[in-house]
């Protein structure tokens, strides 16, 4: 069987004194027998007394429940029976539960203590009271699977607690309508609060990105764009206006000149490493886990893993402001992916406020996916492309109502960016596109070729990012990580300033690629030997001038940097995504190649592939078409997305005509990086840190449930006996093993199983009943049956039954491994129990399914490193 390092595992019992030890301050009752009437007799037993002859009956057995779940001070009711001070009619009650006790068991039933709108109903260890949970139950250690079936079924039961109690008074409607529209108001509260950090963030990267360059003296806070905003001049050099200062001015010299551009690359580089710097140490100081872009690890926690304070208020409060810093430093990232992580940071703290979704771990996820998808709404202002892409790429388990969720979510998050209006224009994104030409059949040639070229560089990008992370990561270069940022945001700063296309913010690079040559553009990418006459006209194809063949040798260069400096900046311990790099790389490329047709259609107008369109002089090629081409190529390229790239690319970009050619560039590129490289950016990242993710590839084996179960054949497997094991046998397996849980069987001899029980909520149980309940001993016996023994002459026995799961997952040993997969993928299983002929063989857990297909492919077993 399989064994798991607990993390901050403490001893349960000392050899000496065989003491326990508990920092769960959960107060259970004293032993008492459940009363008959009114009368409850007090059951007290001492190793002086143990030889005395106990005769208990099932109601004699020990209750470890909390003292506030049932009254025992007045008769406990079972559902339906006469009490004038039961107010509802009879209470129905399944007659089976997943968990537990059966329930039509007397010591299961829908109890009422009093009358029913206080009461309480008890399953697997739990009671719904108020939010009256015994502690501990239901929660999940760090690094740790959840149980989707034991969080579904709780949810499910306390559901059907609460449509029942509604009946009773108006405040239990009111609490009845609560719950059912917390989920809508907890996914508000997200895209409200996520827009509003996103829109903070856009304005703050804009304003430090700037102050790079120069600053504005009559308001400080105003970017360059806004600065210039209130000039009376019609055209501005490089984007300059008399109103904004750059260094050298500042310090008295003019802009032009040797000593000039010395200042300028100064500030530029000094702004650079002093915001890495700051973005670096808050992340080493206060924030570990804000680095990367936090798309894999929420991968893997919407997939049911837990990772303590990934979500957490500090991870969010750093990552936003070391994202605006790194970003602001000119480093190659981009802050479009980490927004993924803070909306789910966000999404995570709020539903706290709803217990229904922020005490359970399944419930919880729903909020979580309607967040990453409100993260690319306000991201790329895509609100169904964001949606799109938490089904595609993000979640596991997304059901109708949380389809439904997340649209809200993203819609709401979309329109609070729209309305705080970062960008200073009438849209929502930087990016938009004006073009809206008809496309030639022929174009879909180009857009295969960068289809083709974008999964190539994606597959270069993966490797090579992949090589350089492990070699971090087992080096002592990976105890240096601020050392290494400011390393690597120094030589991007000295190599990025010389080049005019790298000393731009990616952003505005992609915005420039994108754009259409008109008659007030001054770059060199738009020195064509054409002559206006006419503003309103339309602009024609025509030869190249010299500033165009001098802008493709510095893109060129552009996309050599880019990529290189992308490849070992992406995994520093700074908030960094790969969206707009990814972005920027293919726009470049697909700029170039759009150049050259353009070329191609002005010098042959003849050819067949032109005849028809371009003969007549008109725009029949516009490169920036192809800049956005390129662009989904290789975005595509790098994270295998597909739908959701496209969706995001056309909102993006306004170029809804355009999605024949944004499809086949994104499918082909999909192929061929699939065929160079079987995993995304993203996945590979999961495996190198050993994240227990379990992907949608298909199992393409044909072995059986026993060739992969623990312990193998002829092992021995660790269980727990349903009633002849003490307390002292069972502390003695938990300190022997370190297993999550183990299987409960009727005897060791039959092992024909029982059920399972978890290994937290083992230590629960009998800590706080070897604390709180008199007469337990270490010789105590522990049993998970209804059925008690005749004759007791030791101490009391301790009941357990409660926190037993008795419909635990199993399968036979023939049962083939796709269908074992298949289980773990859409039951979000933690294990599942073996069997033949009824007889319990072994146990497979999820680090077990993903050991074995490693070790089907060919890879390092041993890389799975969490449970």
């Amino acid at each position: 069987m399989e064994k798991f390092p607990l993390k901050g595992a403490r001893s349960v019992v000392t050899p000496a004194s065989s003491t326990f030890t508990a920092n769960n301050s959960t107060s259970y009752q004293s032993v008492t027998k459940k009363p008959n009437g009114n009368n409850s007799k007090r059951i007290a037993s001492s190793p002086s007394t143990a030889t005395t002859a106990l005769n208990l009956t099932d109601d004699d057995m020990i209750d470890i429940t909390p003292r506030d779940s049932i009254n025992y001070n007045q008769p406990t009711m079972m559902a339906g029976d006469s009490n004038p001070n039961y107010r509802g009619g009879s209470a129905s009650s399944p007659t089976h539960s997943a968990f537990a006790r059966e329930f039509n068991e007397p010591d299961a039933s829908i109890r009422f203590t009093g009358n029913a709108a206080g009461g309480s109903i008890l399953f697997y260890g739990s009671s719904i009271d108020a939010g009256d949970e015994i502690p501990g139950i239901g929660q999940y250690e760090d690094f740790h699977t959840i149980d989707w079936q034991r969080d579904i079924a709780r949810d499910r039961m306390r559901h059907r607690y609460i449509v029942k109690k509604i009946q009773y008074s108006v405040w239990d409607f009111i609490k009845g309508a609560h719950d059912a529209w917390s989920g809508w108001v907890c996914v508000l509260l997200v895209g409200i609060v996520t827009g509003c950090v996103a829109g903070v963030m856009d304005i703050g990267a804009s304003w430090m990105t700037d102050l790079k360059l120069g600053i504005c003296p009559q308001a400080f806070w105003l970017n360059r764009e806004q600065c210039c905003w209130s000039s009376n001049e019609t055209t501005f050099d490089s984007g300059n206006c008399s109103q904004w200062y750059t260094w050298p001015e500042i310090l008295g010299h003019s802009r032009e000149g040797g000593f000039a551009y010395f200042v300028s690359f100064f500030f530029y580089t000094l702004w650079a490493v002093l915001f890495a710097a700051l973005s670096a140490s808050l992340v080493k100081m206060f924030a570990p886990y804000a680095c990367g872009s936090g798309i894999p690890e929420i991968k893997t926690i919407l997939s049911g893993f837990i990772i303590r304070g990934y979500l957490g208020k500090w991870t969010l409060i750093v990552k936003s402001i070391g994202l605006m810093l790194s970003v602001s430093a000119g480093l190659c990232l981009g802050k479009e992916g980490p927004m993924v992580h803070i909306a789910s940071c966000i999404g995570n703290i709020l539903s706290y406020l709803f217990p229904k979704y922020g005490k359970n771990e399944a419930k919880k996820r729903e909020i979580l996916s309607a967040a990453a998808a409100a993260g690319v709404s306000v991201a790329f202002g895509a609100p169904i492309g964001g949606v799109l892409f938490s089904l595609e790429e993000v979640s596991y388990y997304f059901p109708l109502k949380t389809l439904w969720r997340s649209f809200f979510c993203a819609l709401i998050a979309a329109f609070v960016i729209r309305s705080i209006n970062p960008f200073g224009n009438e849209h929502s994104v930087l990016f938009y596109v004006k073009y809206n030409e008809p496309w030639i059949f022929f174009e879909l040639v180009p857009a295969i070729v960068l289809g083709i070229l974008g999964g190539a560089v994606g597959t270069l990008f993966i490797k090579g990012n992949l090589y350089w992370c492990r070699f971090r990561k087992y080096s002592k270069l990976g105890q240096y990580p601020v050392t290494e940022v400011l390393t690597v945001t120094f030589i991007t700063a000295v190599i990025s300033y010389p080049n005019p296309y790298t000393q731009l913010n990616m952003s505005q690079l992609i915005y420039l690629l994108f754009s259409q040559c008109g008659i007030s553009n001054s770059d060199p990418l738009c020195d064509y030997n054409r002559n206006f006459t006419n503003v309103n006209s339309a602009v024609e194809i025509a030869a190249a001038g010299p500033g165009v063949y001098r802008a493709i040798w510095l893109l060129i260069l552009a996309f050599i940097v880019y990529l290189i400096l992308t490849i070992f900046t992406f995994g520093m311990k700074v908030p960094c995504g790969l969206f707009i790099p990814s972005l920027c790389l293919g726009a470049i490329m697909g700029r170039i190649v759009g150049i050259g047709m353009e070329q191609l259609a002005y010098n042959y107008p003849e050819v067949w592939i032109f005849a028809d369109e371009c003969s007549k002089g008109g725009n029949c090629i516009n490169p920036g078409l192809y800049a956005m081409i390129g662009a989904c190529a290789v975005l595509g390229g790098v994270t295998r997305m597909t739908i959701s790239l496209i969706v995001i690319m056309f909102e993006l970009t306004g170029g809804v005509r355009y999605i024949v050619l944004l499809m086949a560039a994104a499918m082909t590129s999909k192929w061929v990086g699939d065929a160079l490289s079987r995993q995304g950016i993203y996945e590979a990242h999961i495996a190198l840190n050993g994240y227990p993710f379990l992907g949608k590839d298909e199992f393409a084996h044909t072995t059986l449930a026993a060739d992969v179960m623990q312990p193998k054949r002829n092992e021995t497997l660790s269980v727990i006996t349903q009633d002849s094991m003490t307390v002292d046998d069972i502390v003695n397996l938990l300190k022997e093993t370190e297993h999550n849980g183990y299987p409960v069987v009727v005897s060791k001899e039959s092992q024909y199983l029982v059920g399972f029980v978890l290994r937290r909520d083992l230590n629960l149980a009998i800590e706080n009943a070897k604390r709180m309940i008199d007469g337990i001993s270490v010789m105590s016996v522990v049993l998970f049956t209804s059925a008690t023994p005749a004759q007791n002459l030791g101490p009391p026995p301790l009941k357990l039954k409660k926190i037993l799961d008795m419909a635990p997952i199993t399968v036979t040993d023939q049962t083939p491994m796709e269908t074992v997969v298949d289980m773990f993928r859409k039951l979000g299983l933690r294990q599942t129990l073996v069997t033949h002929n009824g007889r319990l063989l072994g146990v497979i857990t999820k680090k077990d399914v993903l050991r074995h297909i490693k070790q089907m492919d060919n890879e390092d077993p041993n890389t799975v490193l969490f449970n």
